[in-house]
């Protein structure tokens, strides 16, 4: 594999709602939610980025925003840069009511896109 500097590296950022106080067991199984569905249309939409992801080693990074408006901007700034993007809504069936959005995750893409708009934000 060729070195790569982080501002070239691929990879997918999930932004966890922190006024949600998930429990760490809901937060990850959101997380995943997000992941895969990230996957999945980068798989079909965006090919070449997809396997260079998969051959990076799927880098994911997880990060926290406050509230459903912090993630509401996020996910503007995402679309306006034309990165993949999905907000995860919950199913109801334990911690959060029925739609609930949970996580916004943004990518694959190169770090170089994603980083101005969640590169601020705290690690969860």
């Amino acid at each position: 594999m060729r070195d790569r500097n982080s501002a070239d590296e691929v990879k997918m950022v999930l932004v966890l709602r922190l006024e949600l106080g998930l429990s760490p067991g809901k937060a990850a199984v959101q997380v995943a939610h997000a992941a895969v569905m990230l996957a999945e249309s980068a798989r079909d939409r965006r090919g070449e980025v997809y396997s260079e992801w998969l051959r990076a080693g799927q880098k994911k990074i997880v990060v926290t925003a406050r509230t459903m408006e912090d993630l509401q901007e996020l996910a503007r700034q995402a679309r306006a840069r034309k990165l993949p993007s999905v907000l995860v809504q919950d199913a109801g069936l334990t911690e959060v009511a029925p739609g609930t959005v949970t996580v916004l995750g943004i990518g694959p893409g190169p770090a170089r896109e994603i980083d101005p708009i969640t590169g601020s934000l705290p690690l969860y």
